[in-house]
């Protein structure tokens, strides 16, 4: 072959890369996707240990449960009404948000629709978790009085909380009323002087609903200097996956069924207490 045919011949020939040539070229796209990952938005919502409350004490200097009417009772022990914290249906979160929430025990990584209700803005769910709250604290008075067969026309209780909403905290304002009014029954506190803590909706007839997120409340509990935790017992399982070191789960179906486990446990009847 003439060399000037040579010298074509070379220059019609593909380029060849050598192997790490090959592998930088084959990455950059997807180093590209997860550039562009890990700055897009994602249709999430990390949640996390949020406040909680002593239904039986003060919050930010005004008293949760405010009783007239009949006499009542000043307890020694807590009630700790439990809470998240997510982020807001307008919050972006990003990719390394969610690896981050998939790692830690603290963090939960929840698709955005199962916290908020699709296409609600910030202000709408704000206006939807006080409405819930409103409900679930007439509901708990409505329970409260039932149980211990007071008449709800002679008895005014009022409800406040500040800067929460949502339902979750029906169960432990019921059992705030019940240990005010009447205690354990033997002129003791309700909660045997210990620092208790919960969740759980309530209804009118005094029955304890599932509210989600309690391995993250169990933890905000323990924070705060609980030993035992009522759950309602469809989410036992998911009340142990994170369950602090030396924390009792009381799971409950009812109000009454609370009552019941929590004179047990202050009277020293241990025996008959549930467990998940």
């Amino acid at each position: 072959m003439s060399p000037r045919l040579a010298h074509l011949a070379r220059s019609l020939r593909p380029a060849v890369l050598s192997r790490p040539g090959v592998l930088a070229v084959c990455a950059l796209p997807i180093v590209a996707l997860f550039v562009v990952v890990g700055v897009a938005p994602l249709p999430y919502a990390v949640a996390q240990p949020g406040m909680t409350a002593d239904v039986l004490g003060a919050n930010k200097g005004e008293e949760v449960i405010t009783i007239k009417g009949v006499p009542t009772r000043t307890p020694q022990g807590q009630l700790r009404m439990t809470t998240i914290e997510a982020t807001g249906p307008s919050t972006d979160v990003d990719f390394g948000d969610v690896v981050e929430g998939w790692f830690r025990r603290d963090r939960a990584v929840l698709p955005r629709e199962a916290v908020y209700p699709s296409g609600q803005s910030d202000q709408q769910v704000r206006r939807h978790n006080t409405q819930d709250m409103i409900n679930s604290q007439n509901s708990a008075t409505t329970a409260a009085l039932a149980l211990l067969g007071e008449d709800p026309a002679k008895v005014d209780v009022s409800l406040h909380l500040a800067d929460v909403g949502g339902p979750s905290a029906g169960l432990l304002f019921a059992l705030g009323i019940v240990d005010k009014l009447d205690g354990d029954g033997a002129g003791g506190d309700l909660t045997g002087g210990r620092t208790i803590a919960g969740t759980g909706t309530i209804s009118d007839g005094g029955e304890v609903g599932a509210v989600g997120g309690v391995a993250l409340k169990t933890q905000a509990a323990g924070r705060d200097g609980a030993t035992v935790f009522l759950v309602p017992r469809a989410e036992c399982a998911d009340a142990q996956a994170e369950l602090p070191h030396g924390m009792r789960l009381v799971p409950v179906t009812t109000l009454k069924g609370a009552v019941t486990a929590l004179k047990a446990l202050a009277q020293g009847r241990t025996g008959q207490v549930p467990s998940c």
